[in-house]
């Protein structure tokens, strides 16, 4: 499971059982995220959160590590059998945002920042699994 953290939504993203494909999940506030995931996991295995780690471009922390720092701790709280694993997520939104509007979406939809959140998820997902294979 991946989360792209932001202040105002979450977009979160899973594997299939193989670790194959990922799949977007869901957008969910902050203040619901530790509700969602408990329920979640009720009916669901979770073998790993893969976690968005925001860097500037000379790879330090940009402004929403704290953020992110915190949500980090939170997951490590209520959820400590499960292991986290931070990835780097610059450029995640930007491409997320070429991939909606190169999808031939109503305007509408492509403005539609949750659904950013859930994409960019996936891209890490993606991208963390592309990188165990090889």
């Amino acid at each position: 499971m991946a989360f792209d953290y932001g202040t105002r939504r979450i977009g979160i993203a899973v594997t299939d059982p193989m670790q194959i494909i990922a799949t977007g999940l869901d957008t969910i506030h902050p203040k619901d995220i530790i509700a969602y995931l408990k329920n979640y996991l009720l009916t669901e295995q979770v073998e790993k959160f893969i976690v968005g780690e925001p860097k500037q471009m000379d790879n330090s922390p940009s402004q929403s590590a704290i953020h992110v720092k915190g949500f980090v701790n939170l997951l490590k709280k209520n959820f400590a059998e499960v292991t986290i694993e931070m990835l780097d997520e610059r450029f995640t939104s930007k491409i997320a945002s070429a991939t909606i509007a190169q999808s031939g979406m109503s305007k509408k939809n492509r403005q539609n920042k949750a659904l950013v959140d859930t994409i960019s998820a996936v891209i890490l997902l993606q991208s963390w699994m592309e990188r165990r294979i090889f």
